[in-house]
């Protein structure tokens, strides 16, 4: 109650972050990532393309087992804020009909992919799929760009603040290589890097 239809970031005052990866791409990235938050005793929030998990269902339960949030990145990762309506739902509930088969639940966030924000549209058939609230991000690393470990770790070292939201990516090995060092620059903050769920409520 209270939170704004889209989320860019969490509470000022608390000493979190989350870090939020789009879920496609080589599995073995993505395992490789959760492994790395969970040997550094972090949680991180992973919004997955619904053909993705088609295509490898165990991730969805390894996600999970490992204490991490599970939501909705769309089933084809398209410009869902260029679609018609009709197209847009489907590509909402295609994903969200794949994460309640694989876990029981279709995940508790919802970021449209391809763009930071979602439509006022997009918001709405969100919401109406059973996703109270978009999750933006207030700090973008530019992994996809594959810019390098190093420039991933200063870009996110120079904006991140107690509660932001981090968007990064699974399926880009600069990112599994900067992941121990962003986790290193939290902790000498004392920063915590928890799921979306944790760092909202």
């Amino acid at each position: 109650p209270g939170r704004p239809a889209q989320i860019a970031h969490g509470p000022r005052d608390r000493r979190q972050v989350a870090l939020t990866f789009h879920g496609q791409g080589d599995p073995a990235i993505a395992k490789a990532l959760l492994s790395e938050a969970e040997k550094a005793g972090a949680r991180v929030t992973v919004l997955a393309v619904g053909a993705w998990l088609d295509e490898h269902p165990d991730l969805a339960r390894r996600i999970l087992d490992g204490g991490h949030d599970l939501g909705n990145h769309t089933h084809h990762h398209r410009d869902i804020n260029g679609m018609s309506e009709a197209d847009a739902h489907a590509e909402i509930t295609g994903c969200a009909d794949r994460l309640r088969r694989l876990t029981g639940s279709i995940g508790t966030w919802f970021r449209p992919s391809r763009a930071q924000r979602a439509t006022p549209l997009v918001e709405r058939l969100a919401h109406r799929v059973g996703y109270p609230h978009v999750l933006s991000y207030d700090v973008d690393s530019l992994d996809f760009t594959s810019p390098g470990a190093p420039a991933i770790t200063r870009t996110i070292a120079g904006e991140i603040r107690e509660g932001s939201v981090v968007s990064l990516h699974f399926g880009y090995a600069d990112t599994v290589a900067a992941l121990p060092a962003v986790l290193q620059e939290l902790e000498r903050r004392g920063l915590r890097a928890v799921t979306t769920t944790e760092l909202l409520t």
